[in-house]
């Protein structure tokens, strides 16, 4: 006697599992279209005067808790991304282009330019750093020119230099250290 393929019923967990990954699917495939680079647009380093002085200033789920772990493992899981100027997919990240992305894939919008990410959420004692908090440094440019995701203890992840890929460094190295500006809490740690 032959018995056919033996099929279970979906529970809803599965049924909710493969939506979560259908749309992830999905997402990672219109980003991926989306870099800043193709087109013809040219990235711009800083906020422009008028326009994008409303974006410096609101955030729209900004002060909201969330899993700030899950944040930094989805940073860490991008490690190895070439840096791309930017870029804003897994294909290729500029250091802002990679926070926006990071936080996006948990719900939180916030501004796409280093500048004007430094000028949301709250400020936060170089002291009481944790792991989801924005930490921002001056690079080529006076002010925010450059931003990274702590990851806890003295380390973050980021997408650093032309020759570089998302790495995670130290924030005492003698080359960050000196050019670090401040820290800014984006979401609250969910409890």
């Amino acid at each position: 006697m032959s018995r056919g393929p033996l099929v279970r019923p979906m529970r809803a967990a599965d049924t909710s599992k493969q939506m979560t990954r259908m749309l992830s699917i999905i997402t990672l495939a219109l980003l991926a279209g989306a870099c800043a680079t193709r087109g013809g647009s040219i990235p711009q380093p800083f906020p422009r005067p008028g326009r994008d002085a409303a974006a410096a200033r609101t955030v729209p789920n900004a002060g909201r808790t969330a899993d700030t772990y899950a944040i930094t493992a989805t940073a860490l899981n991008l490690r190895g991304t070439p840096f791309v100027d930017g870029g804003t997919s897994p294909t290729g990240f500029d250091c802002s282009g990679f926070t926006s992305y990071v936080f996006r894939q948990h719900g939180v919008e916030l501004p796409r330019l280093a500048a004007a990410q430094y000028h949301v959420g709250r400020r936060v004692d170089p002291d009481h750093i944790a792991p989801g908090d924005l930490l921002f440094f001056t690079t080529v440019a006076p002010g925010a020119s450059h931003v990274a995701l702590a990851i806890g203890g003295d380390e973050f992840v980021h997408a650093p230099s032309e020759r570089g890929q998302v790495r995670v460094e130290r924030l005492g190295s003698s080359y960050w250290s000196k050019r670090f500006l401040g820290a800014r809490r984006i979401v609250d740690a969910a409890r």
